[in-house]
C-alpha cells in the first residue's frame, strides 16, 4: 500500500472518530426517553426551532407531569437559558428544592437578581433556605415578604414554623393565630395551631378540635382526637389521653403518632408490659417505623434487658438518623 493511501486510511479513521466522539457529546442521557411518543412531538418541533423557549418550558412540565423530573429539569434550565420569566426560574428551582435544596438556594438567589420583585421565588429560597437547616436566612426572608405582603398566609406559616423550631413558641402561636384569623377554613392551619396549643397546655385546643369534630360529617378524621391527646396527656390527665388516643386510633388504625403516644403513656407509668403490647402491635403494622424500636428499647433497658435495648436503639438509628438520641443510648449501654 503506498504512502498516499495510508495517509488518507489515517486521516478517514481520524474523521470517524470525530464524527463519533460529536454524536456522543450530542446525545442526551434521556433520548430514549425524550423520543417515547408522549414527548416526541415537542422533541421534533425543539429540534426544528431549538431556540424557542416556550417548546422546552411545555416539554418540561409534560416531563415533570409524567414523572420524569431529570429532563424536566433539564428543559426547565434550558428554558431560563433562553429567556429569564419567572415561571421558568420556578420550575428549575422547586425541582431543584426537591433533592439539592442547597443547589436551590444558589439559583434562586441569582434568579433573584434577574427577577428581584417575584414573592414565589422569594417563598422558594425561604424554603430552600428552611431545608438546609438556615432558619435565621429563612426567617429573615420571610419578615422581609411580610413588610410589603402582611397577608401572605403560606409565609405566615412558614414564619410560625421556623419561631417554633428556634423555640419561641409564643410567638410562633402568635403568628399561626394572625394566619388562623385570614383562613379559619385552612384545614392544615388548624391542625398546626391545635398541635401548639396542645403541647403548651393551652386549652383552646378544644375549641378548634371540637370545631373540626363537627366538620368531619364523615367521622373520618383522626386527627382532632389525637390533639385532644396530646393536650391531656401534657396537663397531666393520662385517662383522658389514653381514651382520646384510643378514639384516634379506632378512626385511624395506621395512625403511627398516637400509638407511640399511648404506649408512651404506660411506659411513663412504669407499665413495661403494656407499653410493649402496644409497641409489638405497632410493629405488624408498620415494621420499619424507627420510633417503634425506640420505645421498645426503652422498656427494655427499664427492665434490665440492655443487651436487647442495646439492639433496637441501634435499629432505631439505622431506620431514622435524625433520632440520635436512640444512638447515644445505645452509646451508653455497655
Amino acid at each position: 500500500m503506498n504512502s498516499f493511501l495510508k495517509l488518507s486510511l489515517s486521516v478517514f479513521s481520524v474523521i470517524l472518530v470525530l464524527i463519533g466522539c460529536g454524536s456522543k457529546k450530542d446525545a442526551s442521557p434521556f433520548d430514549e426517553v425524550l423520543t417515547n411518543p408522549t414527548f416526541s412531538g415537542i422533541t421534533d418541533s425543539i429540534k426544528n426551532d431549538p431556540q424557542n423557549d416556550g417548546l422546552y418550558f411545555r416539554r418540561a412540565i409534560l416531563l415533570n407531569t409524567n414523572n420524569f423530573p431529570e429532563p424536566a429539569l433539564l428543559d426547565f434550565q434550558k428554558a431560563w437559558s433562553l429567556k429569564k420569566l419567572e415561571q421558568y426560574a420556578l420550575g428549575v428551582g422547586t425541582l431543584l428544592l426537591e433533592k439539592k435544596p442547597d443547589s436551590a438556594i444558589i439559583f434562586l438567589n441569582n434568579a433573584l437578581k434577574e427577577i428581584p420583585n417575584s414573592l414565589l421565588l422569594q417563598l422558594n429560597l425561604a424554603r430552600a433556605y428552611a431545608a438546609e437547616n438556615k432558619n435565621d436566612e429563612a426567617l429573615a426572608l420571610c419578615n422581609t415578604i411580610l413588610e410589603t405582603n402582611p397577608q401572605q398566609v403560606d409565609i405566615l406559616k412558614m414564619k410560625a414554623d421556623l419561631l417554633s423550631k428556634k423555640g419561641n413558641r409564643p410567638e410562633a402561636i402568635a403568628v399561626f393565630e394572625k394566619a388562623y384569623a385570614l383562613v379559619p377554613y385552612d384545614v392544615e392551619l388548624n391542625y398546626l395551631l391545635a398541635l401548639q396549643y396542645a403541647e403548651t397546655k393551652n386549652s383552646k385546643v378544644l375549641a378548634i378540635t371540637d370545631s373540626l369534630i363537627k366538620a368531619d360529617s364523615l367521622g373520618i378524621h383522626a386527627e382532632p382526637y389525637y390533639y385532644k391527646g396530646i393536650y391531656y396527656a401534657t396537663i397531666n390527665d393520662k385517662e383522658k389521653a389514653l381514651s382520646y388516643f384510643d378514639i384516634a386510633i379506632a378512626h385511624d388504625y395506621n395512625f403511627l403518632e398516637a400509638h407511640i403516644e399511648k404506649g408512651a403513656i404506660y411506659y411513663e407509668r412504669k407499665q413495661y408490659d403494656e407499653a410493649l403490647k402496644v409497641f409489638n402491635l405497632l410493629l405488624t403494622i408498620s415494621p420499619k417505623y424507627a420510633d417503634t424500636y425506640y420505645w421498645i428499647a426503652r422498656c427494655q433497658e427499664a427492665t434490665g434487658k440492655k443487651e436487647d435495648a442495646k439492639l433496637n436503639y441501634l435499629r432505631a438509628y439505622s431506620l431514622d438518623k435524625n433520632l440520635t438520641e436512640a444512638k447515644e443510648a445505645a452509646d451508653k449501654l455497655k
